[in-house]
């Protein structure tokens, strides 16, 4: 090799007769090498030797070097090709020679740049909105919650408790004893040991308790026994004290009220457990919550009992909601008129005065700063006592401070408040239900033939309106946008039950429909909807139509009762939402604020072949669910309600469908 280096420096080289440069390496190596390069260029190709049509034959050296170049050539194009990209790159060429130097291996493509800054752009178009989407569903799934209890909504639930005789409506509350947000059923149950005899000897053999219901599904959560018959089931008594809860630190246990004819037990209605229990004499009323009145931010109770001496008609006692001890001694009164017990209940005035409504036959008022001076003998009074109303006081009667709200020729059989929604059943002792039902006019029901609104501000007459055999208290609601609650009242003779609508503003009939009479005593519903107006539910038989002489109506009790749901939209139009032979004992509505729904409780009495007893049946029903299959029932031409008289099946349907409410 070193001879041959030396030999390239000093002998002159050849020419390429194609570059025109002279290069002694490649001169001596060809010379060294020649029989090499002629092993490795002279193949065949194609079938073809060097010498063909093609190009120089193998004797030919120079075409020999220059095919060995092109291909060179060749092959740095592909390598330069690979790496630059392929398109828009340029090819280099090789220039040898003294002077020559390597020029720019690449030249830039303007098109090609544009191109692929158009691709880039595309394909971040495209990429980006499908990132967005991808983030939402992943936010949807993970970050936002499922809304509690959603998937396990149950329409419609049915459970049986105890034996019941006759048509005895057994107490129930509603209340959320579970913390999941939805209102359960609280209900005292009576359960017959010996069946086999006649109710009315049984005496001693019926085993009494309390049971509390999941309201959504019907499941048992717990059951308590007691000694006596529950009359009275309230809830929303706050005690934390009892149990020793701070505010701080933790939530109050629900608390709930049992109402025997001789105790006042006190229960945690998570678990059913006795706080406290205490003798109240013969209680006869349900407990009314009052202000606190010592001091130990835990609201006070009031009952009505039968007073010890022989002198007076009725006691007002007031008891600790902290642990239900005695406050004072009962206060008695001697009431001149006699019949049903009305109250108590608490009222507001205007003027934050509270006020105790009661009486026998008669409704008197009589303020709670009396009460309690009296029970106790106290001058100082707690302070939520502290405020008078000068207009009620005027009105009282100087000896007893006793005010007459009403005390006419017939006796009182009912008196609520005019506030939409309120249910006997409900039967709470948490603050809110006192807010709702305080500062509104009352409804007084006078001896099943009259109905009268009480005016709040002055406890005159607004309106009286006279009837027949009015045999359940009224339902109260919105029927009209005016923004007083309107009543429903039902009426009951010759086999004819007469269902009407009252306009509480006016005292006028708004609505009225006339129907089998199935021998019922229960008080309608009425439910609030988002919309503001209500729908009403009742219980009825089949529709008569409108020139149907009641007269000769058939007395004979009829086989079906139907619940039918009312809407104001349309008035002609009735859904029928339970079809049953079973007797309705008494009723309430439950929201769901959750689902803007609204369940109907009813308990039944189904009857027991051979035993003249009734099975004690607990029945639940989603309104919404019920309503996608209820039985349209369409009502005579000549109803006195106002709207159309015709809507379409489309109008109905969309109607119901979109229906949601609200507490």
């Amino acid at each position: 090799m070193a001879a041959a280096l030396s030999r390239a420096l000093k002998l002159p080289g050849k020419k390429s007769s194609e570059l025109g440069e002279y290069d002694p390496l490649t001169q001596a190596d060809s010379e060294d090498d020649s029989e090499e390069d002629d092993l490795v260029l002279n193949y065949p190709r194609n079938g073809l030797g060097r010498g063909s049509c093609l190009g120089p034959g193998a004797t030919d050296p120079r075409g020999s070097r220059t095919r060995l170049g092109e291909e060179e050539e060749l092959e740095e194009e592909e390598e330069e090709e690979e790496r630059g990209g392929g398109r828009g790159m340029g090819t280099g060429l090789r220039q040898d020679g003294a002077g020559g130097g390597a020029g720019p291996g690449q030249v830039g493509d303007p098109e090609g740049n544009k191109a692929r800054a158009q691709g880039a752009i595309r394909t971040a178009a495209f990429l980006l909105p499908l990132a967005c989407a991808t983030l939402t569903v992943l936010l949807c799934a993970f970050l936002v919650p499922c809304r509690q209890g959603a998937l396990q909504h149950h329409p419609q639930w049915e459970t049986q408790l105890g034996d019941v005789g006759g048509v005895t409506s057994p107490p129930l509350a509603l209340w959320d004893v579970d913390g999941d947000g939805k209102e359960d059923l609280l209900i005292a149950v009576t359960k017959i040991s010996n069946s086999s005899q006649p109710i009315s000897s049984l005496g001693t053999s019926k085993e009494y308790s309390v049971v509390a219901l999941h309201g959504v599904s019907g499941e048992m959560i717990w059951s308590r026994s007691v000694k006596e018959p529950v009359f009275s089931i309230q809830c929303g008594l706050q005690t934390a004290a009892t149990e020793g809860f701070v505010a701080q630190r933790e939530n109050p246990p629900p608390v709930c009220l049992l109402v025997t004819p001789s105790c006042l037990t006190a229960i945690n209605a998570s678990s059913g457990k006795k706080l406290w229990k205490v003798q109240a004499g013969e209680v006869e009323s349900r407990a009314v919550a009052v202000p606190n009145l010592q001091g130990d931010v835990v609201p006070d109770l009031l009952i009505a009992a039968l007073p010890a001496d022989q002198n007076s008609d009725l006691s007002l006692v007031l008891h600790s909601g902290l642990d239900g001890s005695l406050i004072g001694q009962p206060v008695n009164f001697t009431l001149t008129a006699q019949g049903k017990l009305i109250g108590p209940l608490l009222h507001e005035t205007a003027a934050g005065a509270y006020y105790i409504l009661f009486g026998l036959g008669t409704v008197e008022a009589i303020s709670l700063r009396d009460i309690y001076r009296k029970a106790t003998g106290r001058i100082p009074l707690p302070p939520s006592l502290s405020l008078r109303d000068p207009l009620w006081e005027k009105q009282s009667k100087t000896n007893q401070s006793i005010l007459h709200i009403y005390s006419g020729s017939e006796p009182a059989e009912y008196l609520l408040p005019l506030v939409a929604g309120v249910c006997n059943n409900h039967n709470n002792l948490d603050p809110q239900s006192n807010r709702n039902s305080s500062r509104s006019d009352w409804v007084l029901l006078n001896s099943n033939s009259r109905i009268s609104i009480i005016r709040e501000r002055d406890t005159h007459n607004a309106w009286t309106v006279n009837s027949s055999a009015i045999h359940s208290r009224p339902a109260v609601g919105h029927f009209n946008d005016d923004g007083v609650p309107d009543l429903l009242i039902q009426q009951s003779a010759n086999g004819v039950r007469k269902v009407q609508i009252i306009d509480g503003a006016r005292g006028v009939c708004v609505w009225e429909a006339e129907f089998v009479c199935p021998r019922l005593v229960l008080e309608g519903s009425s439910i609030l909807t988002t919309g503001g107006l209500s729908v009403f539910l009742f219980w009825a038989g089949d529709p008569l139509p409108p020139s149907r002489n009641a007269t000769k109506v058939s007395t004979s009790e009829p086989v079906l009762r139907r619940l039918f749901l009312l809407h104001p939209a349309y008035p002609t139009i009735l859904q029928q939402l339970i079809t049953t032979t079973d007797t309705a004992l008494t009723a309430t509505v439950s929201y769901q604020n959750v689902h803007k729904d609204a369940s109907y409780v009813v308990v039944l009495s189904r009857p027991i072949s051979g035993l003249g007893l009734g099975a004690q049946v607990v029945k639940s029903l989603s309104v919404r669910a019920s309503l996608t299959s209820a039985l349209t029932v369409r009502l005579g031409q000549d109803s006195k309600a106002s709207g159309p008289l015709t809507p379409t099946a489309f109008q109905i349907n969309k109607l119901f469908k979109q229906l949601s409410f609200r507490q």
